[in-house]
């Protein structure tokens, strides 16, 4: 979780055009599971954006490809896809019924405006605008891998498609990576740790009891209705509960003479929806700390306070003119620089606790006046 420079998560993405079919919409038409979870998965061929690097991905990842244009063409190329290969390909076998144009368009436009949703929810950022406006949206709901979405959909989705042995052996895996992943990250708190172990077992327990399709497949239909719902009402209140938060933070700091505030994110926790990470940017300083829902307090200030970098800082100017400091700097929410000498590392205030996206690290020859950036 921690210490992806650029973080995916196609895993939250599939499970939720997945479960949208499971709770009934693969009915609409013939291929509408497949236009679902390809939908909720296709704004991501940005993906090719690594090719040219760590930070160029930064740059160009969460773009064009899940901005508004995007949204409204993706739909048409998933359905025209779908309708080609129906024609051309299953429509050769006997008695098949054929996939309607209309539902199909629907189902593939559900998948895709999903995408772009689910993305903006965390505090890595979605450029919602673009190609008309590059800037970033957060809705700092979300931590950028949710295990709790995982769970809920991955678990109904588990009882409704493993069937077959082969299925069967895939969400085993899963189940065991995802565990893995849980267990073995340092940023998980124990309580999560227990949490998704008793809610792991008692899939498997209801997997083996039999709640599973086809012989339940009615009741797992409502069950996946219900998860859906689960969490719809987690994002929204996610949401809303980032309000009160940032007005508290605001007014805390207020207290404490740190004051005109600009800006404030309470970023999400992993793993941990009570707990939440600050940043409150005045005029020339970041300033950070922890906010934890039962705490008391339940924003803990940690008295540090980190220079924002200004465009007339001879130093600060000069690294900025590197390629991948230029691309960090596109990207980037809270940008400071820690500067040695002649080398200067670029990081976002973010991701203070970790190390997961750092920026470029740039050697400043001043006789010379040229720069070299170097990835860490």
């Amino acid at each position: 979780m921690g210490k992806n420079r650029s973080p995916l998560d196609p895993i939250t993405h599939t499970l939720t055009g997945g479960a949208l079919a499971a709770a009934g919409l693969r009915r609409a038409t013939p291929l509408a599971a497949a236009a679902l979870v390809i939908g909720a998965n296709v704004p991501d061929v940005d993906v090719v954006a690594h090719l040219g690097g760590d930070y160029a991905s930064l740059a160009h990842r969460r773009g064009w490809s899940h901005g508004i244009l995007a949204i409204v063409v993706w739909p048409f190329v998933v359905c025209g896809l779908l309708l080609a290969w129906d024609r051309l390909i299953r429509r050769r076998r006997t008695g098949v019924i054929p996939a309607r144009a209309g539902p199909l368009l629907a189902v593939a436009a559900l998948g895709v405006v999903s995408h772009p949703l689910l993305d903006w929810l965390n505090n890595y950022g979605m450029r919602w605008l673009m190609p008309f406006d590059d800037r970033w949206f957060y809705g700092d709901a979300w931590f950028i891998v949710d295990p709790w979405v995982w769970l809920a959909l991955g678990g109904v989705l588990c009882l409704m498609h493993s069937r077959a042995w082969w299925s069967t052996g895939l969400w085993i895996v899963l189940g065991i990576s995802t565990t893995r992943l849980i267990l073995t990250e340092p940023l998980v708190p124990p309580f999560a740790r227990a949490a998704w172990l008793a809610c792991v077992a008692a899939i498997v327990l209801a997997r083996i009891a039999g709640f599973a399709a086809p012989r339940r497949e009615p009741e797992v239909e409502l069950a996946t209705r219900a998860a859906l719902a689960l969490v719809a009402g987690y994002m929204v209140t996610a949401l809303a509960a980032n309000l009160p938060a940032r007005a508290e933070v605001r007014a805390e700091l207020a207290a404490r003479g740190i004051d005109p505030i600009e800006r404030v994110m309470v970023g999400p926790a992993p793993a941990n929806p009570l707990a939440g990470e600050v940043v409150a940017v005045t005029a020339d300083a970041y300033h950070v700390g922890r906010w934890h829902w039962l705490g008391k307090p339940r924003f803990e200030y940690a008295g540090r306070r980190i220079a924002r970098p200004s465009p007339d800082d001879p130093l600060f100017a000069a690294a900025a003119r590197a390629p991948e400091a230029r691309d960090f700097l596109s990207w980037s929410r809270f940008p400071y620089i820690v500067a040695d000498a002649q080398v200067v590392h670029f990081r976002d205030a973010r991701y203070l606790s970790r190390e997961g996206i750092r920026g470029p690290t740039v050697h400043l020859d001043r006789a010379a006046g040229t720069v070299t950036p170097n990835r860490p």
